[in-house]
Order: structure tokens, then C-alpha cells, then sequence
């Protein structure tokens, strides 16, 4: 399947890596579902993905059938389920994520910012901006150096 870099996504951030029998689970939840997603009784050209163990990816190409508020109802409701099933925090948007010799790790906004306090939050250092909207966002502004995110606008008063 060959998806339009304007499809749009949705990113959701676990506050912890999940196991691999765990993603290899969930990822069979996830292609049921993104097998049979519809909206108005349109099939809707998806998928969905996890990066890094941390990150679920739902990406909808638009240009077979637009996604409507029912449609994201209901993936809404599968990623809470997620969520329940597994015992993770897919919806908290205070934690970030971040990399850190190539792994990524996930804190609380707090704790993040008593890292960039101390210098181990570098300008330089990639961290994820989960709210890109479409695929070419995804491939280009997702993983970003912190200097260039919105982190960084956040805790300006600490570089």
C-alpha cells in the first residue's frame, strides 16, 4: 500500500516501552482494526504502526475516503483498550519522549526539566513531536533537535 505524504496521523506515546509479546499483540489488535476501520460505511486506506516499542501510529490516506468524528471515535476507543488491557498511559500528554544515545526515553514533564536544568537535555538532543498531523510531517518533523521543537519554547527559560 502506497500512502499520500498528506495522510493524516495520529501518534500515541506509551509511558513505557512495550515487551515484544506485547507489540507483536498489539499490533494484531491494531491490523484488525485498521482492517475493517470505516467511516460512513467507507473503507478507510489505513495503518498503523509502532516505533521504538513506545509509539502507536495511525495513519489514514484521505484520498479513498475522508475520516469523520465517528471514525476517530472509535480508534480513540481501541487505544483505550489498549491502554486498560496493557496498563499504560497512552493519553498523557506531559510525558515526552526523547533520545538518548540512540534509545529513547520517556519522563514526566517534570522530571525532563530538571534534565534540561542540568544540561543533560541538550539543544541538540532529538526529541518527539508528537503532535505532526500528516505523514510528510512524520518523516521530517517528528524526531527533531530539541533547540527546534516546541520543547524548546516550553522550557526556554532554561537554555
Amino acid at each position: 500500500m502506497s500512502f499520500s505524504p498528506q495522510s493524516r496521523i495520529w501518534i500515541y506515546q506509551s509511558n513505557r516501552k512495550f515487551s515484544n509479546v506485547e507489540e507483536t499483540a498489539i499490533l494484531k489488535k491494531l491490523e484488525a482494526f485498521t482492517n475493517q476501520w470505516k467511516a460512513h460505511g467507507n473503507e478507510l486506506l489505513a495503518k498503523a504502526e509502532i516505533r521504538y516499542g513506545f509509539f502507536i501510529i495511525l495513519t489514514v490516506d484521505e484520498s479513498q475516503a475522508s475520516v469523520t468524528g465517528c471514525s476517530i471515535d472509535s480508534s480513540v476507543r481501541l487505544i483505550k483498550e489498549i491502554e486498560q488491557e496493557y496498563n499504560v498511559d497512552l493519553f498523557n500528554r506531559f510525558n515526552i519522549a526523547y533520545k538518548l544515545q540512540d534509545e529513547v526515553i520517556v519522563n514526566n514533564k517534570e522530571d525532563f526539566e530538571t534534565l534540561v536544568n542540568i544540561k543533560q537535555i541538550t539543544p541538540e538532543t532529538i526529541v518527539f513531536n508528537n503532535m505532526v498531523q500528516t505523514l510528510a510531517e512524520l518523516e521530517t518533523k517528528w524526531e527533531v533537535p530539541f533547540q527546534n521543537s516546541w520543547h524548546s519554547t516550553v522550557f526556554a527559560h532554561l537554555l
